[in-house]
């Protein structure tokens, strides 16, 4: 089935977050995107020229429209446009049984203002419907009151906010300092999870917190687990921004209509390696073929190529011809292949090129692998350029 998200949040004209970012994250995790539109905007990558919210009673009418017809199996909330928006909101939502993940926006990656005291206050009500938060830092002070500018501030204001709403936070670590960006998700139990990543040096993350609440959202809709959720939702966003065009002059939009092939259900074919006896040659030949050269060593006896579509391909000197799919849960796979009697001549395994790799044989003696790679099959940290 086809995950049915309805998104709840303002149209940003620039194309690089609120409606325009959730709908190509849904599109492209393979959800079906409806709205609900709560505010116009005049936008762009340096700022918000102009906000026109939209009245609460045609919010309301579009969330009954899509509601009552095509169905919803998740929901995502940003901006919400106004406190009687959010009330009116929170009382249509409450009736839903699907997991609904609230963003709550507050202001933009440019630092334009996108909600007044009211609308913050009201936040309160669609927080407690809510099956998880996404404050980010500025965000989670305000929320709760409490400074969020080192590990142990987070946690408490992350804590206090969850013990506040009774629903579990997700504390995104994007506007902290250091080298390293850190998420803290408090759980219903009060459990702590956190999870980590090298901050990626660009200035196109217009977006970023609009993405990761649809991307969440729509892996909640298709039955995954929470933290798996957040885990998958997290590798799409930086692949987003290191994908992103570079356009505009300021914080620029990041490219979720470039991450092909690097996530979803299922095996997913997207890399071959080819052997090669002449390895100029080779190079030169898959250049000329318009594929772009992303990986190249020094021994000159591997390469590895990026086609339009978001596969890859390598060139290995003595390598044997073999196809790779990705998986989401490489251990799961590989265990339910097991058990439907698949042999294989490698366990999963942690590769030192930051694959972890499981292979077989097919029946007629081609070489398979099994894999996960994440941001590391197209931008591992020696690709080029």
């Amino acid at each position: 089935m086809t995950p049915r998200v309805l998104i709840i949040a303002g149209s940003d004209s620039g194309g690089g977050a609120g409606i325009q970012a959730d709908i190509k994250t849904v599109t492209m995790l393979g959800g079906h995107a409806m709205t609900a539109i709560t505010a116009i905007t005049a936008q762009n990558t340096l700022g918000v020229q102009a906000v026109l919210t939209v009245p609460t009673e045609m919010v309301i009418a579009q969330i009954n429209s899509v509601v009552t017809d095509i169905g919803v199996d998740a929901v995502k909330i940003g901006m919400i446009g106004s406190a009687a928006t959010a009330h009116a909101v929170a009382d249509v939502l409450e009736h839903l049984s699907v997991p609904i993940v609230f963003d709550p926006v507050m202001v933009a990656t440019s630092g334009s203002v996108l909600a007044d005291d009211e609308t913050i206050a009201a936040f309160e009500r669609l927080g407690r419907i809510a099956s998880l938060v996404t404050p980010n830092l500025v965000e989670l002070a305000a929320l709760c009151g409490l400074d969020a500018s080192l590990p142990d501030d987070v946690r408490e204001a992350a804590t206090d906010y969850a013990t506040r709403l009774g629903t579990p936070v997700l504390a995104k670590g994007g506007h902290g300092d250091g080298d390293q960006v850190i998420d803290w998700l408090i759980d219903g139990a009060g459990q702590w999870t956190r999870w980590r990543g090298d901050r990626i040096a660009s200035d196109q993350t217009h977006g970023t917190g609009c993405t990761l609440a649809s991307a969440i959202a729509t892996y909640l809709a298709r039955g995954c687990p929470w933290k798996s959720a957040i885990v998958r939702a997290r590798q799409f966003v930086r692949i987003a921004i290191k994908d992103a065009p570079g356009l505009g002059s300021g914080h620029g939009p990041m490219g979720q209509q470039s991450v092909r092939l690097d996530l979803g259900s299922g095996a997913r074919l997207n890399q071959v390696t080819v052997s090669t006896n002449d390895y100029t040659a080779s190079c030169a030949f898959y250049a000329t073929l318009g594929l772009k050269q992303i990986v190249d060593t020094d021994d000159a006896h591997y390469a590895r190529f990026e086609a339009a579509g978001g596969a890859t391909l390598s060139v290995e000197v003595g390598a044997r011809p073999t196809v790779y799919f990705e998986c989401e849960n490489l251990d799961a796979e590989v265990e339910r292949l097991e058990n439907a009697g698949v042999t294989f001549d490698q366990p999963p395994t942690d590769q030192p090129w930051l694959w972890r790799e499981a292979r077989l044989t097919d029946p007629s003696g081609n070489p398979v692998c099994l894999y996960q790679a994440g941001e590391n099959r197209r931008y591992p940290p020696w690709r080029l350029g």
